[in-house]
């Protein structure tokens, strides 16, 4: 009889999980790491349980990526050479049936293949996400992005709350890429909306028409803090600018910090979007914004819930290269008032630790926020050259601001 029970009440607990309607909607945290957003999920292990893992939530780019352990750990199928992409070994895999956000099922099966990283701890060095999120995933659902309370909503169509500034995109049907009008500097432009951007990008031939139209606008050579976003190797000479004012759909961004989007990159880029494009909007420009993105009905809102956001330029003069050992390389100097901000430092140093906390192994938010303060703050930086360690004090400035760029000119002594 008891047996009998047992198996009675299994029976109706059973019944009742399946007839539980599947999550509509689900709202979790994010880590906003060097502006990335990373999310916790869950996915399928062959035996039935599950894994805990770090995602990148990108609507940027197209593409599902995993790291080559995951894959190992998850059962899936791995083909093909390594092939390089950017620096970046990769091979094809298959990809997961689904994940799980919150406990709400994301299916993936309209995706036919994933890439496999190679040789690194995630995706991309310097990034903790063993998994991203891809616009072709994301444009199945309502989507809402609030960096100051730092959540992500996730929804089927039509479930989600929108608030805040409308306005029309252009979606990209075959990838799921957004594009939205804009206007800088009194021309009409299409820039794409990429959450996964750490930073603005536009054409290096409007950067430098900028910069050489505009001369009080503040600029800088050199991609640091949220620019330096892969360790590239032009990074060291990309050029900044900061643009009062962009209106990008029905709101103006103000005081936007961007970097120049190289010739070839640009031109990658416009081809995936499908349309004339000068760069995008990164994550930089809408740190006080609630961001909805209405995939079915290519509309994206902008709501503004905060006006306190830190400076986002208060570091120490460095770029850096996150490398598949989880090092990190020194690959540019930027200048300060006319003069290298760290004269001690020089290109292929290796960053040993930041006021004795080691680099390695940290993440590129995790480093540039050890590398962060107010002006005139000092950090003491160990460094490797050529195998022999050594330290420097090194100042924090506050980059790509009013004279931060020009040195100041001789004071003239009165007799």
């Amino acid at each position: 009889m008891k047996l009998t029970s047992i198996i009675l009440a299994t029976c109706v607990l059973t019944c009742a999980a399946l007839a539980q309607p599947s999550l509509t909607s689900v709202t979790v945290p994010i880590t906003l790491d060097h502006n990335r957003i990373i999310i916790d999920v869950h996915l399928h292990l062959p035996d039935g349980t599950d894994t805990r893992v770090r995602a990148w939530v990108d609507n940027g780019n197209p593409g599902l990526w995993i790291t080559e352990r995951l894959a190992k750990k998850l059962g899936l199928e791995l083909s093909g050479e390594p092939k390089e992409m950017m620096g970046f070994k990769e091979r094809t895999a298959q990809v997961p049936r689904e994940l799980l956000i919150g406990g709400m099922s994301i299916p993936l099966s309209d995706l036919k293949e994933a890439r496999a990283m190679l040789d690194r701890p995630g995706i991309f060095s310097g990034l903790s996400a063993q998994i991203n999120l891809p616009a072709t995933v994301l444009r199945n659902y309502d989507v809402v992005v609030d960096y100051p309370n730092r959540e992500l909503t996730i929804a089927t169509p039509g479930s989600a709350h929108f608030e805040g500034t409308r306005t029309k995109a252009m979606l990209n049907p075959q990838n799921g890429l957004i594009q939205i009008p804009g206007n800088i500097s009194g021309t009409d432009y299409n820039l794409g909306l990429d959450l996964g951007a750490t930073f603005t990008l536009v054409s290096s031939d409007l950067v430098s028409k900028l910069r050489h139209a505009h001369l009080q606008w503040p600029h800088m050579t050199g991609a640091i803090s949220a620019a330096n976003l892969w360790g590239f190797e032009d990074e060291p000479l990309w050029e900044l600018v900061r643009i009062p004012k962009i209106e990008y759909g029905g709101i103006t961004l103000t005081g936007v910090g961007v970097a120049s989007f190289a010739k070839e990159y640009l031109e990658w880029f416009e081809q995936r979007a499908g349309v004339k494009t000068i760069g995008l909007i990164g994550a930089n420009a809408l740190l006080d914004y609630r961001v909805g993105i209405d995939y079915a009905h290519t509309s994206v809102y902008f709501q503004r819930i905060s006006k306190t956001s830190a400076p986002d330029m208060d570091v120490i003069g460095l770029t850096l290269r996150p490398e598949p050992d989880e090092r990190y390389t020194v690959i540019g100097v930027a200048d300060f008032a006319g003069k290298p901000s760290v004269p001690e430092v020089r290109p292929g140093d290796v960053l040993v630790a930041i006021d004795k906390v080691p680099a390695a192994s940290g993440t590129m938010g995790q480093v540039w926020s050890l590398l962060g303060g107010r002006p005139g703050d000092v950090r003491t930086l160990t460094l490797d050259r050529e195998g022999k360690q050594y330290t420097v004090k090194a100042t924090v400035h506050r980059f790509l601001s009013s004279g931060s760029t020009r040195p100041k000119p001789p004071r003239i002594r009165q007799e």
